[in-house]
């Protein structure tokens, strides 16, 4: 069971290591001042016989320019990637800072040159104090011409990569993509792996939170451990997002009545990571609330932008097929974790996230209104009876804005004509015939 602990630890642990600038150009820099120590080995071969003499004043030259060089790129690299960070939090939404400062291609790239000053440094110390001999000298001629290659291929990836970096449209990319991602992980197991719990009501003792913040991770290998030990059950009640504080219950506690220990409460709460912020990893919810932002900003009066709003929307018609993908495998029905209950993710709770703040900012936008409606429409005519009635339901609320936001009433009759093909297709299964009339 620790084993088990362990991993799912070490999966947020490196998420969380991903989100950090600098650990990537540490990995690098420690790698760069080892290869130089490596060229060393290469006199205690007989390498000098086969291979041609390398001066050591030629690889000074090439060793200076290279530090004097990747010290300016590195510089102008950092400069770049803070400018595009700041137009992703403005012009997107800040909650999305996350995942741009993450973008795998930006840290390699300063991670490189950062490296490749390093490396080019270190081994003109080395070299200007003789400490190298003609094969150390040639291999590490070698290695300062791959360093030299990997740096330009770096450079012309990385060039392309910050022109779109803190876009708009690539923000809005790679949001979709961690929240897929999410959505994904979820959706094959709606429970955590723990069993699915059944009611509202729940029994037991309540266990209360310590901190104030926002669940991140819910740990239920280490809670069912817990339950197991004492032959007794857990309900969990907050699920990653949910906000938490003292008078908020984590979970109940149903401890056995057969005179085993009691369950213990501090292991509990310790299996809860309460932080600062949502994460997306294991926060579906989240990622959409930031795609339903992406596009209340794009439609306040300062921006005035619905295409993004449209795209947007078209993003999460993407999301919600993904979620209830037919083909999808779900978790078994013998759950992994049958000492622990937890709740799934409500379809309703998706929907609120996802379109209520876009229907009442952009009831005014008869084209805002339009594509939200034609978006609840093809949700509507998946075929899943949740579905459906979630989408009935938000068409409704999302026409009565527009009708008492949009001044023209042509504009309003053509919302209308829309939202009347939602609630026809809520009302019952879509068939054959029904599909024709729609179109």
């Amino acid at each position: 069971m620790s084993a088990i602990i362990s991993v799912d630890r070490l999966r947020l642990f490196i998420n969380r290591l991903r989100e950090r600038l600098w650990v990537k150009p540490l990995a690098i820099c420690v790698l760069s001042i080892a290869n130089v120590f490596v060229a060393k080995l290469a006199d205690e071969t007989d390498l000098a016989r086969f291979v041609p003499a390398i001066s050591a004043d030629s690889l000074e030259s090439l060793l200076s320019i290279m530090a004097s060089s990747m010290l300016v790129i590195a510089t102008f690299a950092v400069g770049s990637m803070v400018s595009a960070y700041a137009s992703a939090s403005k012009t997107a939404t800040p909650r999305a800072f996350r995942l741009v400062i993450a973008d795998d291609v930006s840290q390699n790239a300063l991670s490189t040159f950062v490296g490749a000053f390093i490396f080019s440094v270190v081994a003109l110390t080395a070299v200007k104090n003789d400490y190298f001999e003609p094969a150390g000298l040639f291999t590490l001629f070698v290695l300062m011409a791959a360093v030299f290659s990997i740096v330009i291929l770096t450079f012309l990836r990385w060039v392309d990569r910050i022109a779109r970096l803190g876009r708009l449209g690539m923000t809005i990319d790679v949001v979709e993509k961690a929240t897929a991602a999410a959505l994904k992980r979820r959706r094959d197991a709606p429970s955590l792996q723990g069993v699915a719990k059944q009611s509202q009501d729940v029994f037991g003792q309540a266990v209360f939170a310590t901190t104030v913040g926002y669940v991140q991770h819910v740990d239920i290998a280490a809670l069912h451990a817990c339950a197991e030990k004492a032959q007794g059950h857990i309900v969990v009640t907050a699920l990653p997002g949910t906000f938490a504080a003292p008078g908020r219950a984590l979970a109940f506690v149903s401890d056995s009545p057969g005179g085993q220990p009691a369950i213990d409460r501090e292991q509990v709460i310790d299996s809860f990571l309460i932080g600062d912020d949502r994460t997306f990893q294991e926060d579906p919810r989240f990622g959409l609330v930031v795609l339903s932002e992406i596009a209340g900003r794009a439609l306040s009066p300062a921006v005035n932008d619905p295409g993004t709003a449209i795209d947007v929307i078209g993003t999460l018609v993407r999301l919600f097929v993904l979620w209830n993908d037919p083909g999808a495998k779900k978790e078994d029905e013998a759950s992994k974790y049958d000492r622990v209950a937890v709740p799934e993710l409500a379809l309703p709770d998706l929907f609120d996230d996802a379109f209520t703040a876009i229907a009442r900012d952009g009831a005014g936008a008869v084209e805002v209104a339009v594509r939200l409606q034609k978006a609840l429409l093809s949700l509507a005519m998946i075929g899943d009876a949740a579905m459906r009635d979630a989408a009935g339901y938000h068409g409704r609320l999302a026409l009565a804005r527009a009708e008492k936001a949009l001044d023209l009433p042509e504009d309003v009759v053509t919302v209308r004509a829309v939202a009347a093909l939602v609630q026809s297709a809520a009302a019952e299964e879509p068939g054959q015939d029904m599909v024709r009339q729609l179109v």
